[in-house]
């Protein structure tokens, strides 16, 4: 099953012990149903040096929130809201804001690269017959 949010999105806590904080998305675990949001559930951990150069310590990182805990901010107006989903006329399928219609992609589709088309010959492997010479 696909999670409703995607990694890059703002994202409101609907639930838990920081209900109400908003942040960035971090990564996405849709096996898992859940998602790492910066700021959110920040948990410690210890690391013990591993080698001559690496430096131990106590780090703070973000920890995975629950996906049903979790709701889209939409880009442009700014409220929480559910995802709806949409065709285009290109037939892509896009994520919509519930309340005020507007795409909740914001640039984060990824772009394809452009193939470059070359008129060159393309180079003739050497014999050993060239080498030898």
């Amino acid at each position: 099953m696909g999670m409703h949010i995607k990694k890059g999105d703002t994202v409101l806590v609907i639930a838990g012990k920081d209900k109400g904080k908003t942040g960035k998305i971090i990564s996405c675990d849709p096996k898992n149903n859940t998602a790492k949001v910066d700021g959110v559930n920040v948990v410690t951990k210890h690391s013990k040096p591993r080698g001559r150069d690496d430096v131990g310590g106590i780090r703070k990182m973000a920890g995975n929130v629950d996906g049903s805990n979790l709701m889209v901010v939409c880009p442009a107006c700014g409220k929480a809201s559910r995802a709806a989903h949409r065709k285009l006329d290109s037939g892509a399928k896009v994520r919509v804001c519930k309340k005020c219609d507007q795409s909740l992609e914001t640039g984060k589709e990824k772009k394809k690269k452009a193939v470059k088309k070359t008129d060159k010959a393309p180079k003739a492997k050497k014999t050993k017959e060239d080498k030898a010479e």
